[in-house]
């Protein structure tokens, strides 16, 4: 899963009013060029592409990831209501459990790339491509209502600083190190269960910042061909959390990475973009990736779905 065409410019629209992530002040306090992407405001780079990438390929780089559509999925029948909205049998995913998997056009032609993670028995999260983020939510919706499934689509509560802001952010730690930082920073009680977390799984846990605690879920899944944690931590807790990171993994060779070469990490890992390998006129299996589709779903009778 990725960001639809990555971007390329360093700056938007002059007329364009661009939504600002809960780190948009660290970001500009870091000297980082921003640019306009999917409507969002987002860091580019801090220093050099090239540092960037191989920082995150010898250590670690913190990305922000906060633009990335974050839609929730619940109720007794979700399960059943991804399974007829996706490629994947998601009604198999264990609690705990996240998958990579697709929404399609009848036609066969990918819609989005996406990544679901059932957070309980009765809810699932599934984080979209940011340019598709609204798009993704309205065709789930539209699903749920047109097979008849209790699944109710939502993108959280509304900030009460307005429609341009976020309740939730989204914060990478890619690398060889990112074991280390992201688990030096565990309260010692969630410790065990974080570390043990394996590929495309996650938890919840709590991390010790300047002041306390924050509490985030932690996915041991990212995009970089690296080793990495993506943490969801309220927006209050966002900056408290990133500083605290950075801290933490200075001594380790950490270093805040823009979203350029997030995409040269995806290129050299081989790993899809939304925009470039998939698009609305290319199937899963056009782009080598027919594994993730299931045709042998069924429902409880055994019916085909």
């Amino acid at each position: 899963m990725s960001d639809e065409n990555s971007p390329a410019t360093d700056d938007a629209s002059a007329d364009e009013v661009l939504r600002l992530t809960p780190l948009d002040a660290e970001h500009r306090a870091l000297g980082a060029t921003m640019t306009g992407f999917a409507g969002w405001s987002v860091p580019l780079r801090y220093t050099s592409d090239l540092a960037e990438h191989q920082a995150v390929r010898t250590a670690a780089g913190l990305f922000d990831l906060s633009h990335m559509g974050q839609i929730s999925v619940t109720g007794p029948e979700a399960a059943r209501a991804l399974d007829l909205a996706l490629v994947g049998n998601i009604s198999g995913l264990a609690v705990g459990r996240a998958r990579y998997t697709m929404i399609c056009q009848p036609d066969g032609a990918v819609i989005d790339d996406l990544i679901v993670y059932r957070t309980g028995e009765e809810d699932f999260l599934v984080v979209a491509n940011a340019s598709n983020a609204t798009v993704v939510t309205a065709e789930l919706q539209r699903r749920c209502t047109e097979h008849g499934v209790d699944g109710t689509v939502g993108t959280g509560p509304e900030d009460p600083a307005g429609p341009e802001a976020t309740t939730t952010a989204l914060v990478a730690v890619q690398g060889p190190a990112a074991e280390g930082i992201v688990g030096g920073l565990v309260v010692e009680d969630d410790r065990s269960a974080l570390l043990a977390l394996r590929y495309y799984a996650c938890t919840r846990a709590r991390f010790a910042v300047d002041g306390g605690t924050v509490e985030a879920l932690v996915a041991r899944t990212g995009y970089t061909g690296e080793d990495g944690f993506e943490l969801y931590v309220a927006a209050a807790d966002a900056v408290a959390l990133w500083q605290s990171l950075l801290a933490a993994g200075r001594p380790a060779g950490l270093v805040p990475a823009g979203l350029a070469c997030r995409d040269s990490l995806r290129l050299e890992a081989g790993m899809p973009l939304y925009g470039h390998e998939l698009d609305r006129t290319t199937t899963p299996h056009d782009a080598g990736l027919g594994r993730v589709v299931k045709l042998d779903k069924t429902d409880d009778d055994g019916a085909p779905l």
